[in-house]
């Protein structure tokens, strides 16, 4: 997927984030310290994780500003309605910083944490999988916890099965 406007990736970016939203809208506060194994990220970390690589490394980078990322501790908030608050405001301010690119901008080269040169339009489609990626493991960490967590496109898998025709 190439992108080639600054505003059609946001209306995309804008999709997978209301999916997101959807997941993060079923964890319980007493759910954010919860981790799969002692020195894992937790689901509360997940999170601020997402939230502050969004805004510190791609959107700094975007910007042509070097990376920020400090982590993803609870020193950047604490508390259910704290990280949805942190959470929205990175993504905010992220979208602020995209929306400032020309369509031109996004064929520029912008540098990694690394220092490796990348094409603006994508480090922004890796910003997605980022996002992506870290949402899957929120899915993972709820089943875990027997959490019933709200299908990605309306029908469980099982479901499909059932809608689907038998090949034989």
């Amino acid at each position: 997927m190439e992108i080639r406007s600054a505003q059609s990736f946001i209306d995309y970016y804008e999709k997978v984030r209301s999916r997101t939203l959807r997941l993060l809208e079923v964890i319980q506060p007493e759910h954010l310290d919860f981790s799969y194994k002692p020195g894992k990220f937790t689901v509360g970390d997940q999170i601020r994780h997402i939230a502050a690589i969004e805004r510190y490394m791609y959107g700094e980078t975007i910007a042509g500003r070097r990376s920020a990322y400090q982590g993803c501790g609870k020193e950047l908030a604490d508390g259910y309605d704290n990280i949805l608050k942190y959470f929205n405001e990175m993504h905010r301010q992220t979208i602020d910083i995209i929306s400032r690119l020309s369509d031109e901008d996004l064929y520029k080269k912008c540098l990694t944490p690394a220092n490796q040169e990348i094409t603006i339009w994508k480090w922004l489609r890796a910003m997605l999988e980022h996002e992506i990626h870290h949402r899957g493991e929120l899915y993972i960490y709820l089943n875990l916890l027997d959490v019933k967590t709200p299908q990605i496109y309306g029908f469980s898998a099982e479901e499909v099965q059932e809608m689907s025709v038998k090949i034989e």
